[in-house]
């Protein structure tokens, strides 16, 4: 679930929730998309995971310890591993008719000729048919034509402080972009990963500009497209 904790910037303002077909781009050694999509899943029910085996030999498999991080224990989660785009593509559709499943999770490489406009569309008119949201992230991608109800770049950011440990990591955060939706207005965000309320909150001093201006610099053209490698553990 996404929720924007101030609501005095109507104009800007975070998705209150993820549509049911959702598109999220990722760089090619950037593990921190897996961790977006589970902090929108639902708290309770099946996860299916899906990795197409390109994904799984760049990227590696899940890890429990680090779903168990974003609210999804092991014992919810379904994986699975398809040859190629296709048969990763008829694995989620096959999931959808499941009625047990709270989530859909599939792993995509590149830009493969089957994953057209076609395919996006019987996808997210089955998941919204099936009232299941379905996440497809995309690695090493670039945004072509697709049905998918709102369309995401990430990049993983500096986790936030910890609260009793300058040298531990605190709550995970991204800088994430949403450039397509049908249902909320596009914008950019530095979001960050609540654990207790199982939310992704915009970080509120990402509205300050100087804070913005330097977020941005950082990020340089990442965001709008072209992602930098960053070492990430996939947890």
């Amino acid at each position: 679930m996404l929720h924007d904790r101030e609501a005095d910037f109507p104009g800007n303002a975070l998705p209150s929730s993820p549509a049911r077909s959702v598109e999220i781009f990722a760089g090619p050694q950037d593990a921190g998309a897996a961790g977006f999509a589970l902090a929108q899943t639902p708290r309770e029910g099946r996860v299916l995971w899906i990795q197409e085996r390109m994904v799984s030999l760049e990227k590696g498999r899940p890890f429990g310890q680090g779903c168990e991080r974003f609210g999804c224990g092991v014992d919810r989660l379904v994986l699975a591993c398809s040859r190629n785009t296709r048969d990763l593509l008829w694995a989620m559709e096959e999931g959808l008719r499941c009625n047990s499943l709270a989530a859909i999770i599939g792993e995509a490489w590149g830009n493969p000729a089957v994953l057209d406009f076609t395919a996006s569309k019987r996808l997210a008119m089955r998941a919204e048919r099936q009232g299941v949201p379905v996440f497809l992230l995309r690695y090493n991608a670039q945004a072509d034509l697709s049905a998918a109800r709102q369309r995401w770049r990430v990049l993983s950011a500096p986790s936030a402080p910890h609260p009793h440990d300058a040298n531990a990591p605190g709550l995970p955060r991204w800088h994430a972009e949403l450039f397509r939706a049908r249902d909320a207005k596009p914008g950019k965000w530095l979001v960050q990963y609540d654990r207790a309320a199982h939310r992704l909150h915009q970080v509120p001093a990402f509205r300050d500009p100087a804070l913005a201006g330097e977020a941005r610099h950082r990020a340089g053209n990442t965001i709008t497209g072209s992602f930098i490698r960053t070492a990430a553990s996939r947890s």
